[in-house]
């Protein structure tokens, strides 16, 4: 049904509609070519002289790749009921992702792999993650749920084990702002850059438009190595990240797997006599 006179007041809906364009450097005219949509529809829209069908700002927010969380907010301001689940990542209509993930964390044994939310909480890891970071620290000291930027950047956690600290440190802030779900800063994730920027000896300069747009400082590997320094020995990694294809809730589309990889062969064999000599213990 369309919204009625005592839905929420259209103001907030072009509001919304003009930060969204505004965020994604679209012009009214760009977005009607894009959803297919006129711009003086668009306009009125945004002006609060039309009320838009649940339909079309279903086709707006596609075209602005608006993220799903927030798709529900728009229909919401204009009177209508959410479309997007916001069940938990655990709930029973997420099973079939959840199983998927739990398969895949089990077939990268024995190296470490992790489910994370958008704010880089670790919601699920497979059996080698923990192994692995209690080779450094004791992890059980750590309050759950456990963020792995906070793990990287706390003196007290991994950081004085990563032998390139500083780049790491700074491809990890630009990560948070690539990776941002819709590549856009939320407050909570706002909030979690400041708590990185309160740490010791990190840079506020790491944070400015031109080191964000930066590329890799490494021209030796085709992405950034993070590299653990033990007992004398140097071990080289890669990550890859994994996401949702084709989200229908919001849980999913929040959800990624964060795998790490041996970058050498070396790292493999030591990576492996590690483990086996904790396992030991």
């Amino acid at each position: 049904m369309k919204p009625s006179s005592s839905s929420k007041p259209a103001t907030e809906l072009g509001t919304l509609l003009r930060q969204w364009r505004s965020t994604r450097g679209k012009s009214q005219f760009d977005l009607s070519l894009d959803a297919g949509v006129s711009q003086r529809h668009v306009s009125f829209i945004e002006s609060g002289r039309s009320a838009p069908s649940r339909q079309t700002l279903i086709t707006l927010a596609q075209a602005l790749d608006i993220p799903l969380r927030e798709r529900n907010a728009l229909l919401l301001a204009a009177g209508f009921a959410p479309v997007y689940s916001e069940s938990a990542w655990n709930a029973e209509e997420m099973q079939s992702v959840t199983s998927a993930l739990a398969r895949m964390l089990k077939q990268h044994e024995p190296f470490p792999a992790v489910v994370m939310d958008r704010y880089w909480d670790v919601l699920l890891p497979n059996e080698a993650a923990p192994r692995f970071f209690n080779c450094f620290i004791d992890l059980s000291a750590r309050a759950s749920p456990r963020n792995m930027l906070h793990l990287m950047f706390d003196p007290a956690g991994m950081r004085p084990f990563i032998a390139n600290w500083d780049e790491v440190a700074k491809s990890l802030i630009q990560r948070v702002h690539r990776e941002a779900v819709g590549r856009v800063i939320d407050d909570k994730t706002r909030d979690l850059l400041a708590s990185l920027l309160a740490y010791p000896d990190v840079k506020t300069g790491w944070t400015s438009p031109e080191m964000l747009n930066a590329g890799p400082t490494t021209r030796t590997m085709p992405v950034i190595p993070i590299s653990f320094v033990i007992d004398g020995a140097t071990l080289n990694y890669f990550s890859m990240v994994t996401t949702v294809g084709t989200p229908q809730t919001v849980a999913a589309e929040e959800l990624r797997i964060e795998s790490l990889f041996p970058a050498d062969d070396t790292t493999e064999a030591l990576h492996l006599d590690m483990l086996e000599r904790v396992h030991a213990k």
